[in-house]
């Protein structure tokens, strides 16, 4: 009986709340009025209920990428202060062409009908009712004045790059890694592209930690390069023009040319001894030869022997020993043979082998 009044008196209750509809009023606050193009303009909607409104749900996801502008969440928050409920979304804005802006979103408000509560408190099975009334709500234009940055890339960057020092021996890598940090549309950076000649370039896609803020995506961009050569090369300088929103004007950022001093490798013939030179025989060569003989027998000298690779084979096995890093074994592999090794070169390409001493064993065991 106890638990069939309180179903009762919930009933009543939730009838109440929707014979006396919550009343609520949207509004929406723009960051900007003007703005450049691909600039972040910071929006936020606001509904702000007359009480806490538990009948009513809001349907607000207009996320878009579209040719004209791209609309990004930051923020949806709902609160309720002194029995009056608010909900809040924030969006980022980023719009694409030059002139007059319009922006309208449409909302969906959902409130549970009076058969809905009956049937699901009551337990009537009444298959006659649905179970939401839907009202479609149309935003108040945001108007904007978009004026041209003349540049896909607007924001405020910085560029760094890390190298090594400029002088390596034939074959070994040369380290480069450029970086963009700041403030701005990342995704505007694009992938950089060397061709040198004579010269082998290895890259790594390029990586973004960044964050969506009010003024923007915030964070940095990276990539990562590796030249193998056997002369001396050059990495071209280049350029990355972008609009600074704090100058209001078109920048540059340069990366500055890198001339490589590369220390030739042996060649065979500088291994051998000089061409014999001929020459007429001494009897006091004998004499030096046999002291040199006598003395090796009386001092008993114990040599210890050097194994000293002699085979392609025991050469390309002791290079790879003494390597210190993947990116090392990662070059070696594809100067030896990056057909053979193609497998091992895919599986250290996405990370599935990370450590120096399981490549080794995977290559010798």
């Amino acid at each position: 009986m106890k638990k069939n009044l309180g179903r009762v008196f919930l009933f009543l209750y939730l009838l109440q709340l929707s014979l006396f509809a919550s009343s609520y009023e949207w509004s929406v606050e723009s960051s900007k009025t003007q703005a450049y193009t691909n600039e972040a303009i910071h929006l936020k909607y606001r509904c702000s209920f007359s009480d806490k409104s538990e009948l009513y749900v809001i349907e607000f996801n207009p996320l878009t990428d579209n040719p004209e502008y791209t609309l990004e969440l930051f923020s949806e928050k709902e609160r309720i202060v002194d029995n009056k409920r608010t909900n809040t979304y924030e969006f980022i804005l980023f719009v694409k062409k030059a002139g007059e802006f319009r922006l309208s979103l449409d909302t969906t408000i959902k409130k549970t009908n009076k058969d809905s509560i009956e049937n699901g408190v009551l337990g009537r099975d009444n298959a006659n009712y649905e179970d939401f009334s839907i009202v479609e709500y149309k935003q108040k234009s945001v108007v904007l004045d978009i004026l041209d940055a003349h540049a896909q890339l607007v924001g405020d960057f910085q560029l760094v790059v890390k190298k090594d020092t400029p002088q390596v021996k034939a074959y070994e890598p040369y380290h480069l890694e450029v970086e963009i940090k700041g403030l701005g549309g990342f995704e505007y950076i694009k992938e950089i592209h060397w061709k040198i000649a004579d010269t082998k370039i290895f890259t790594q896609s390029p990586t973004k930690e960044i964050l969506l803020t009010p003024q923007g995506y915030k964070g940095v961009w990276k990539q990562k390069f590796a030249f193998v050569s056997d002369k001396d090369f050059t990495i071209p300088s280049f350029d990355i023009e972008y609009f600074d929103l704090q100058t209001k004007s078109l920048k540059k950022l340069h990366f500055e040319a890198v001339d490589v001093k590369v220390a030739k490798a042996y060649e065979p013939k500088q291994l051998l001894d000089d061409e014999e030179k001929s020459f007429s025989f001494d009897i006091s060569y004998l004499y030096y030869l046999m002291s040199f003989v006598l003395g090796f027998i009386v001092a008993k000298i114990r040599w210890k022997r050097v194994e000293k690779a002699t085979t392609k084979e025991d050469i390309f096995r002791e290079k790879v020993q003494k390597a210190k890093t993947i990116d090392e074994l990662h070059i070696l592999l594809v100067l030896e043979n990056e057909r053979k090794y193609k497998d091992i070169l895919k599986k250290i390409e996405t990370k599935e082998l990370k450590q120096v001493s399981d490549l080794k064993r995977l290559l010798f065991n």
